[in-house]
């Protein structure tokens, strides 16, 4: 029979920093609205993208996303739980350092909706709950990034799971330019910020676990 599950209470207060960042992400768009000017990060690459509405279902996949990762490692892996919480709260407040210290945004979504269908409905909704500031680095792509990340940290005998959520990962990133809620600078930025984050984060992680690895082959019995 398999264990049951209970929920490390210990292990919480690594997730203390989510309602200090949402509160003070909501009063950073507020701050940042555009009415004292920013930023625009948009390159003439991103008028070369194409908008294109049903990416709108990967890039709301980013909330289940995250926190399903998050909850499994919870209840699974409290080490890989902690690694992934100090991931996303350095990345995320890191962010919103950014945005304030460099005001930013982007002028790339369309004022007129080219079709209308359910998809074009949903990213009208996005875009009335979701400003067009504070876009670079993009949470989105830093998040994606940090929930791939934890996958391979605390999934590491299961292959499909770690490559599917890679690939999921990478197209949510891609969702935000052709719903034309990031530039392609807002996503470089992402990544860039997310690799220099990991680093000091993960860089033991693969040592290790070859360290652990290595623990558990048993003894060649001497010739």
């Amino acid at each position: 029979m398999r264990p049951s599950l209970s929920v490390p209470w210990r292990d919480l207060k690594y997730a203390l920093w989510l309602p200090v960042y949402l509160a003070s992400f909501l009063l950073l768009e507020q701050l940042v609205d555009g009415s004292h000017g920013y930023w625009a990060t948009q390159l003439p690459l991103d008028r070369l993208i194409p908008f294109q509405e049903l990416f709108v279902v990967p890039y709301c996949l980013w909330y289940p996303l995250l926190v399903v990762v998050g909850l499994y490692l919870l209840l699974r892996d409290g080490n890989a739980f902690r690694r992934y919480m100090c991931f996303l709260a350095v990345s995320f407040f890191l962010s919103e350092l950014i945005w304030l210290l460099i005001p930013n945004g982007q002028d790339l979504r369309p004022l007129v909706m080219p079709r209308d269908n359910l998809f074009t409905r949903w990213v009208a909704g996005l875009y009335s709950i979701d400003t067009n500031t504070n876009v670079f680095p993009s949470v989105h792509v830093v998040g994606s990034i940090g929930a791939a990340l934890a996958v391979w940290d605390g999934f590491r005998r299961k292959p499909v799971l770690r490559w599917g959520t890679t690939v999921l990962a990478v197209l949510i990133c891609l969702s935000t330019l052709f719903i034309k809620q990031h530039a392609v600078l807002d996503v470089a930025g992402g990544a860039v910020l997310s690799a220099l984050v990991a680093l000091p984060i993960y860089r033991r992680v693969p040592l290790t676990a070859f360290r652990l690895r290595r623990r558990s082959q048993p003894l060649e019995n001497p010739e």
